[in-house]
């Protein structure tokens, strides 16, 4: 079976939806064809849709020369293709991320071929008996990414903590509330509104979105949020002062988390190290596809860190995640961006269309591939390009 082209659409809610409140902005699709019939898909996000329509296409195009014609011997051997063929260029950024996608869609092929799910073939579930309670069922659970119209003050806790309620109502278990742009003393008000009305046994993360630039201050912040038993908190600093989070990791028993716009394993495994990170978050395209991912997860093992997968898209992408965290040992979450929230009509169509979530957890898929059936109809009355 070989690659014989590539279909690249772009999806979007429009522009009257802000995607800041949870619209789906303008993103780039695509299928990978092959001679044989079998279709794989992913999504690129956050990559600029005209990115991506130059570079995947036919066989004059930068990834179509590497990858048109390729026989689909095994994922890993067409992803180390195409990066031992960009050794001259940057490696890093849009190159990498678009890599990620058509690996994730060359997954979703091979799973296909193979008449496997994709966590089956990247190694199978990998939870030892002692370390999987007696009784449980493997399942996966999505922590909800809640943010709000504005941040900061009155509206910021009010609106986050409602739709926490509202989401609590529907089964969800876990929740992170996003603080932006917010004083340190909202970001703490916030984490105790969230315990003050849901309670404690409910699975709390905070996500500030770089907003210190200084130890001290973001050490004050993390002294007070330890009594809200935090599952983690995300990215204090940007990710370019790894230094920072390691002074940070040794004043906080909270686990300092990072990753969404990680790529490569290069850059995961300085946060691991030098960084003391404890919690990663590929998104399973921005970091270079499942390929990379699965490495991620090997890096983070023997350190004694986490993979949670992020995911602020949509359920396209989270359908990859769901494969990952399947076969990870050490992924307790994935994010999920919940459309009964957000006004977005895409959104809500492209949840629908992925794996159900029942009482809170998402059920090992056992489609072939990947395993997300995207609706014609879908792609009709939300393309832009």
């Amino acid at each position: 079976m070989k690659i014989s082209h590539f279909e690249v659409f772009v999806l979007g809610d429009g522009p009257e939806i802000d995607p800041d409140k949870g619209g789906v902005e303008p993103l780039a699709c695509i299928r990978v064809h092959t001679d044989e019939g079998v279709i794989g898909l992913s999504e690129v996000f956050r990559v600029p849709p005209g990115v991506v329509l130059a570079t995947v296409g036919g066989p004059e195009t930068h990834f179509g020369r590497l990858l048109l014609g390729q026989t689909i011997t095994h994922p890993e051997r067409l992803w180390q293709h195409v990066w031992d063929s960009l050794i001259h260029t940057n490696r890093r950024g849009w190159e990498i991320i678009i890599l990620g996608a058509l690996d994730v869609a060359i997954w979703d092929i091979y799973g296909q071929m193979l008449n496997q799910p994709v966590w089956q073939l990247l190694g199978g579930i990998q939870r030892g008996p002692f370390q999987t309670p007696v009784g449980a069922e493997i399942q996966i659970t999505p922590y909800c990414t809640l943010v709000s119209d504005t941040w900061g003050g009155e509206p910021m806790f009010t609106q986050q903590i409602k739709r926490a309620d509202q989401l609590a109502e529907l089964g969800y278990r876990a929740f992170k509330v996003e603080p932006m742009m917010s004083t340190p003393a909202d970001v703490v008000e916030l984490a105790r509104r969230f315990r003050n009305t849901l309670g404690d046994s409910l699975t709390l993360m905070v996500d500030v979105g770089y907003l210190f630039n200084d130890v001290p201050t973001a050490a004050r912040v993390c002294c007070e949020l330890e009594q809200f038993n935090l599952f983690f908190f995300e990215t204090p600093f940007p990710v370019d002062v790894p230094d920072a989070y390691a002074k940070l990791a040794a004043k906080t028993s909270i686990p300092l988390a990072m990753g969404e716009h990680g790529v490569t394993r290069w850059e995961f495994l300085d946060m691991l190290d030098r960084g003391q990170v404890t919690v990663v978050q590929p998104y399973m395209t921005t970091c270079g596809g499942l390929t990379e991912a699965k490495r991620i997860v090997e890096l983070a093992l023997p350190r004694g860190a986490q993979v949670c997968p992020g995911n602020w898209s949509t359920q396209i992408l989270g359908a990859a995640s769901v494969h990952l965290a399947a076969y990870s040992p050490i992924t307790p979450f994935i994010e999920f961006a919940p459309a009964e929230v957000f006004d977005s009509p895409l959104r809500s169509e492209l949840q629908n269309a992925g794996f159900p979530v029942h009482d809170g957890v998402i059920s090992v898929p056992e489609r072939p591939g990947i395993g997300y059936e995207l609706p014609q109809e879908i792609i009709e009355r939300f393309r832009i390009r």
